[in-house]
């Protein structure tokens, strides 16, 4: 069984991963590692801290000689900005602690319940973990799994749809043409038009000291059919991304194909029709059902949406109240961004990536991508023939 852990703080020493289940025989490459790291750290609206990390990863155990060796995999990334912190993280005591308690909680952030039930009186201790820089680590697990399916063929791409309530024009453009351009755009935005409408919003709530949210689209292609089951609720593949995605930190949404569009149409204009031919098998003319029917993959692209709210960190910070005090004040500022809704729609590729994988290796082995490849052969001449 796939799994993994993820460990740091967001001015902390280093972020850690710990990745368990990976088989034996895997090529693993730093420099695409790192690749997708830098794609995190961009995107127009983020702020100074991505000025100063340049995320880079050491690879301390379970691969020798660029493969897997079927162990845990362990990954660390340095926090650049950690020599700026380390008195005020540190790990030992301290006589004196170094940095003024943070008491004033944000809305919309994790400060106040994450202070009440683990009974701390500086939110620091909260916000250093439930920070977005965890998702560092997770994009690092996530590129390790895109190469762990692009051995079958199976690739994961993104794309922004939406920010700040502007839509951005897809539909147009094929599959590989958005992400080609979502490339290119530091704002992930397939339509060079309505990036530079976007960019203008995003100056102005920079002005303001605002925050804005938005919603990104990642697509998977290649896959075979039937990942995933109808069986049991938690093995439903639908409900495994969904969750997956929704762990993102600001993301407050998930839909699947037509999502909660399909609510609102009759079932004659969502329901995917079937067709057939001897050279092309069982097949869809449209994909409304956004890959996954019955909780099982159906052999389309699986597309998945999600919608993140804006940050909760406001340069011009809301109403709060001390937690020490009981007073009325306004909200904590921590360094933050203004929109991130690009880098995280990198996120959500990675989270994607790895629920897949973890499907992957449920359905044909885990042991070693010898047996893994023999046996996805097998069943890809049988669905053929089916």
């Amino acid at each position: 069984m796939l799994r993994f852990f993820t460990a740091g703080e967001s001015h902390g020493p280093a972020l850690t991963a710990i990745i368990d289940g990976l088989p034996a025989g895997l090529q693993i490459l730093t420099d695409a590692i790192n690749k997708d790291l830098a794609r995190r750290q961009t995107g127009y609206g983020r702020g100074k801290r991505m000025e100063i990390e340049k995320d880079q990863v050491e690879i301390l155990s379970g691969i020798r000689f660029g493969k897997t060796l079927g162990s845990p995999v362990t990954l660390l990334i340095h926090n650049l900005d950690w020599p700026n912190w380390a008195l005020k993280m540190s790990a030992a005591p301290l006589k004196k602690i170094q940095g003024i308690p943070i008491t004033e909680p944000r809305p919309g952030h994790a400060d106040l319940a994450g202070a009440i039930k683990y009974d701390h009186r500086d939110l620091r201790n909260v916000l250093e973990r439930a920070s977005a820089r965890e998702t560092t680590t997770r994009v690092a697990i996530g590129a390790v799994c895109r190469a762990f399916l692009a051995t079958f063929g199976i690739r994961i791409l993104s794309y922004v749809t939406e920010i700040g309530g502007i839509p951005i024009p897809v539909k147009s453009r094929s599959l590989d043409a958005r992400f080609r351009l979502a490339e290119k755009s530091d704002l992930r935005c397939p339509c060079p038009d309505t990036e530079k409408k976007i960019k203008a919003l995003i100056d102005a709530c920079r002005k303001k000291g605002d925050s804005l949210g938005g919603i990104f689209e990642v697509v998977a292609t290649g896959l075979p059919v039937g990942l995933g089951s109808y069986a049991q609720w938690d093995t439903r593949l639908d409900g495994r991304i969904a969750q997956a995605v929704m762990s993102i930190q600001a993301i407050k949404g998930v839909e699947i194909g037509m999502g909660f569009d399909s609510a609102r149409q009759s079932g004659s204009r969502v329901h995917d029709e079937l067709f057939y031919s001897k050279g092309r098998q069982f097949y869809h003319k449209t994909n409304n059902a956004g890959g996954i029917e019955g909780g099982m993959s159906n052999g389309e692209p699986i597309v998945v949406r999600a919608a993140m709210k804006p940050i909760a960190t406001l340069y011009s910070p809301l109403c709060s109240v001390d937690i020490n005090t009981k007073k009325s004040v306004k909200a904590a500022v921590e360094r933050s961004d203004i929109c991130r809704v690009p880098s995280a729609a990198v996120i959500g590729e990675a989270m994607v990536a790895i629920e897949l994988s973890k499907i992957m290796l449920e359905k044909f082995g885990s042991d070693s991508m010898k047996e893994i490849v023999r046996n996805y052969k097998a069943y890809i001449v049988y669905s053929k023939a089916f």
